[in-house]
C-alpha cells in the first residue's frame, strides 16, 4: 500500500471522502498541523535577508529550519496515524469464538487501542512545538505575511485539537488506568501550553491587519 504523503492532494481528499475508516481524522489533523508549520517555514523565508528585518535575521533563519522539522514530523504522522487504527481495524477480523480467542482479541484490542493514543499525541506534541515557532516570529517578521502566519497558528490549533479528539476517543476504551490518566493530563498539559501560544499569534495578526 502506498503511502498518503505520497499521493496528490486530490487522491488525499478524496480518501478521506471515502467510505474507508482510513484515512480519517487523525490523518486530516497531521496535514493541517504539516501546512501550519509550513507556513511558519513560509514566513520565515520572507524575513530572513530581507534588510528591513535584519536584526531578526538569525531568528528567521533558525526557525524556518526548525519549521521544516516540525512539517516533516507531521506528515510522518500522516500514516503514522492510519496505521496506527488499521491495527484496531485488524482486530476486529480476529476470530472469538472460544473463550481464548476472546481474550487473545480483548488484549490486542487494548494493545491497538494504546497504538492509536500515542499517535494522536505525539502529533499533539508536534502542533505545540510549531505553535512557538510561530510565537517566537509574531512582531519579528516579514509583516506583509501576518496573513500567512495567522492561517499557520490557525492550522497549528487544528492539529492540536484534531490530536486531542484522536486521544480521547481512543482512551474512552482502554482499561489500564494509569495509561488513561497519563495521557489524560499530558494532553491536557499539550492543550494548556499550545492554545495560548495560538491566541497570542493570532492577537498579533488582527492587531496588524486590522491597523
Amino acid at each position: 500500500m502506498s503511502k498518503l504523503i505520497d499521493k496528490s492532494l486530490r487522491e488525499f481528499v478524496d480518501l478521506l471522502a471515502s467510505g474507508e475508516p482510513t484515512p480519517g481524522g487523525g490523518s486530516a489533523a497531521a496535514m493541517t498541523g504539516a501546512q501550519g508549520a509550513a507556513l511558519v517555514a513560509m514566513v520565515c523565508g520572507l524575513t530572513a535577508g530581507r534588510q528591513k528585518y535584519a536584526e531578526h535575521d538569525g531568528l528567521a533563519r533558525d526557525t524556518l529550519a526548525a519549521a521544516l522539522e516540525v512539517k516533516d514530523g507531521l506528515l510522518e504522522a500522516l500514516d503514522r496515524d492510519s496505521e496506527a487504527y488499521q491495527g484496531v481495524v485488524a482486530v476486529f477480523a480476529m476470530p472469538k469464538d472460544s473463550g481464548e480467542e476472546k481474550l487473545a482479541r480483548k488484549a490486542a484490542m487494548q494493545q491497538a487501542l494504546k497504538a492509536s493514543t500515542l499517535s494522536p499525541y505525539e502529533m499533539m506534541k508536534l502542533s505545540v512545538a510549531g505553535l512557538k515557532l510561530a510565537r517566537a516570529v509574531a512582531g519579528k517578521c516579514n509583516v506583509n505575511a501576518a496573513s500567512d502566519l495567522g492561517v499557520a497558528a490557525l492550522s497549528l490549533r487544528a492539529a492540536l485539537e484534531g490530536g486531542w479528539s484522536n486521544v480521547l476517543i481512543n482512551l474512552g476504551g482502554i482499561e489500564d488506568e494509569a495509561f488513561v490518566k497519563e495521557y489524560r493530563e499530558k494532553g491536557e498539559a499539550m492543550l494548556g501550553e499550545g492554545l495560548p501560544l495560538a491566541a497570542e499569534v493570532t492577537d498579533w495578526v488582527n492587531d496588524v491587519t486590522q491597523a
